[in-house]
């Protein structure tokens, strides 16, 4: 359903779009939590910290590519609240061509460097060989993690966040079964998991494909708008590679967390996956205000509604501030219980180091509410490289605590590290996004 975000009241457009956006986040974490849970329990302890370890490198290269195809969706979203057709449509296939020729060459240089860079991250010894297992073959499945993230990207920059939503239900419980089907029954150990995630992602990017070829002609391209041209690859291009290089930056700076974590044994890399695993289903409540201020910025922008932007942005902030401490809650009275999917309850040390980290994270969500909603409305609006600059001002944050901090405080700088980087980004965002305002005219 296309959804213009350029008419109605801000905060009732942000609910609408944020509540199935909220539940297709969740689901999608369904893919990494059947493997962790599955992995945890049926190959132990070990397996689990293979998993684990290779989060920060899944996040550098995959984090890219989603963040990438974000930002093709931002020309989308802009053409079409500026209702212009040809525009929208040229958009959309150099977004998919560039996306295509990017994705292919990511995807051999990473498959050929896994193993370097599991060295270069310090993976112990006992967990390195099921790690390059399991990160080369979610690295082999880039492309299908292309073709999702940007037909669901599309299909929320025309303002429908519910039929993502849907594909992901489908291919979230086609994952589980596949995991236990490939673990379980057919002894495939953690590749099992890595090809339950890639083929279930290939097929909720399938089903989109289909979707918008019969039930959404707004995303239909003419075939004189199909060729790659120049003008349109360079501005995908400057707006989309900017957002991949944001979230690799970001996820640097957890690489170098995670080199750090690995120093301290694998009962606290053990920790640091399942209680980071369990924290991503509540902070998908902070994540979905985020994304929807980025087609709500978008779509204002080619609407010429500078006033209608801030006004919008202020009531998502106060939206997702709320949202913040409510999930932060949920973390510090749940999160224990969601970390017993992951590790038996016997492991009494991983789940104190659990506890501690949930603490540490929960209780300064609001700066990571105000980090998500003022990041993705600066994206939106275009200003793609302020947004990379606060990935960077999180990348320093977060190296700065793993070199210096955790070698004397241990656990529990890794435990700061999250907080330090977001209150490090919101600093930097606060300043752009107040100079943005007053060159459009709405602040003095």
């Amino acid at each position: 359903m296309v959804r213009d975000m350029t008419k109605g009241s801000p905060w009732r457009l942000i609910l609408q779009f944020s509540v199935p956006t909220a539940l297709g986040l969740i689901f999608q974490q369904l893919y990494s939590m059947a493997d962790t849970i599955i992995v945890g329990r049926f190959l132990g302890v070990d397996a689990l910290a293979a998993v684990g370890s290779t989060s920060s490198l899944s996040f550098l290269i995959i984090g890219f590519m989603q963040g990438m195809c974000s930002g093709f969706s931002i020309p989308v979203a802009q053409y079409f609240g500026a209702k212009d057709e040809e525009k929208l449509q040229r958009s959309v296939a150099n977004g998919a061509w560039v996306s295509a020729i990017l994705g292919a060459l990511i995807t051999i240089v990473t498959v050929l460097g896994t193993d370097w860079i599991l060295t270069i991250m310090q993976t112990p010894s006992n967990i390195f060989e099921g790690a390059s297992t399991y990160i080369r073959i979610i690295f082999l499945g880039s492309l299908a993690t292309v073709l999702y993230n940007l037909l669901s990207s599309y299909l929320r920059a025309m303002g429908d966040s519910r039929t993502p939503l849907v594909f992901l239900v489908l291919s979230s419980v086609l994952n589980i079964v596949l995991d236990l089907l490939f673990i379980v029954s057919f002894g495939m150990g953690i590749a099992g998991a890595a090809w339950a995630t890639v083929l279930s992602q290939l097929i909720s990017g399938l089903l989109c494909l289909v979707f918008i070829g019969k039930k959404f002609p707004a995303l239909h391209v003419a075939k004189k708008n199909i060729p790659l041209r120049g003008e349109y690859a360079v501005q995908h291009l400057n707006v989309g590679v900017p957002m991949g290089l944001q979230f690799s930056i970001t996820a640097i700076g957890c690489a170098v967390l995670q080199g750090a974590t690995n120093t301290l044994g694998s009962d606290a890399v053990a920790a640091i996956t399942a209680a980071g695993k369990a924290m991503c289903i509540f902070q998908c409540l902070l994540d979905a205000p985020g994304l929807t201020m980025a087609t709500y910025c978008g779509q204002n922008l080619g609407a010429g509604e500078p006033e209608r932007i801030h006004s919008g942005v202020k009531q998502g902030l106060i939206f997702s501030i709320l949202l913040s401490v409510f999930s932060g809650v949920l973390v510090l009275l749940l999160g224990s219980k969601v970390g017993l999917l992951f590790i038996d309850s016997s492991e009494s040390a991983i789940f104190a180091m659990m506890d501690e980290y949930f603490f540490w994270n929960a209780i300064f969500y609001p700066l990571l509410a105000f980090l998500l909603v003022v990041r993705n409305s600066v994206q939106g609006m275009g200003y793609t490289v302020p947004a990379m600059a606060a990935g960077v001002f999180e990348m320093v944050a977060r190296s700065v605590v793993a070199l210096f901090f955790v070698g004397s405080y241990g656990y529990t700088a890794v435990c700061l590290a999250n907080p330090a980087a977001w209150l490090a980004a919101d600093v930097l965002l606060i300043y752009v996004y107040v100079g943005l305002m007053k060159r459009m005219g709405v602040l003095d």
